[in-house]
């Protein structure tokens, strides 16, 4: 028979695991930095552009958490009416496991705390958050696609770029006639009706309109917009690889976080992903210009690390207040 206290201690290391996992992990990160670099010659990077530039990029960072929020905000408008602090924070929350959880498993908090604070069905609420990603990432992908055609200026290019910022529009438009396929290869009896009605709730996780959805999708462009200046204003401040480079370097580090493949809080491949993308879009290979894009890149992290982590702090006095 297992001692009470072992047994104990063994269920909370169990339950606990992939914390444990991601803590190790960034302390490995962080001892590596500090063999590679050191981190005082990482940072000495933020005293030369000045502290209060950060100040303003966490700001600013800050800003698109609100942006996301009221996204949300208008997308459930019935269950979210009037609680916008509390949107907040659970956005916050949200946004705080994505970037600390390893493989994108943070998603899985979404419907989740979307059910317990506003009775929204798991369903519904994850065929929104699905929507919502699917937006981002083509948002980004938009936005590399232009940086690109910038730079070839292709008729071609430009023609092909118009047909794929166009598809959310026409995946929108044709939206029902997918529902009623998907509903129509359904098979009968008892099990075909609690599948299709799992189909309708997904469906009620779409905008209702055409209005609501493109004012979901306005607000994602401004969002991933906003973000990726901001990091690209970063990077110039601190290694100025070029303004395309500095562009490309903030697209990489989103897509990496984008993407399934992600590191628990992002070690390793959002700093990866800059360097990825500054490189696509011209930066220097030089060793010194690279050792320099590096360190902004580990620093660029550490930005959008400490604004999710004071986004959250700052979301925490909205008290949960109860669904009545």
């Amino acid at each position: 028979m297992k001692n009470g206290p072992i047994s104990s201690r063994s269920g909370w290391i169990i339950r606990n695991v992939m914390w444990l996992a991601t803590l190790f992990i960034v302390i490995a990160y962080a001892l590596f930095i500090q063999w590679f670099w050191n981190w005082g010659k990482v940072l000495e990077r933020w005293k030369q552009a000045g502290w209060p530039v950060a100040m303003l990029a966490i700001a600013m960072l800050l800003a698109t958490y609100v942006l996301r929020t009221w996204r949300i905000y208008d997308y459930f408008p019935s269950e979210t009416k009037g609680s916008f602090g509390r949107l907040l924070r659970l956005v916050q929350m949200h946004n705080l496991l994505n970037v600390m959880m390893p493989l994108r498993t943070g998603e899985a908090s979404f419907p989740l705390l979307m059910r317990r604070e506003f009775g929204v069905p798991i369903a519904r609420s994850t065929s929104a958050l699905l929507v919502m990603r699917l937006l981002d990432l083509h948002a980004l992908l938009a936005t590399a696609a232009i940086g690109k055609a910038l730079e070839v200026r292709h008729v071609w290019l430009w023609l092909a770029l118009l047909v794929f910022l166009s598809l959310p529009a026409v995946a929108f438009l044709l939206r029902r006639r997918m529902i009623q396929f998907a509903t129509a290869i359904l098979p009968t009896g008892a099990g075909g009706v609690k599948v299709r009605r799992m189909v309708e709730e997904a469906a009620a996780g779409l905008p209702g309109d055409t209005a609501a959805f493109a004012r979901a999708w306005c607000a994602t462009l401004i969002n991933w917009f906003v973000k990726v200046a901001v990091l690209a204003w970063v990077l110039v401040l601190l290694c100025n690889p070029g303004l395309g480079a500095a562009f490309g370097g903030g697209l990489g580090g989103e897509l990496s976080s984008v993407l399934p493949l992600h590191a628990p809080a992002g070690v390793g491949t959002y700093p990866a992903g800059i360097t990825a993308g500054a490189i696509a879009f011209g930066a220097s290979t030089e060793a010194s210009a690279l050792e320099a894009l590096g360190q902004a890149a580990v620093n660029a992290h550490l930005l959008v690390v400490v604004s999710s982590l004071i986004g959250t702090i700052l979301s925490l006095p909205f008290a949960r207040q109860r669904r009545s």
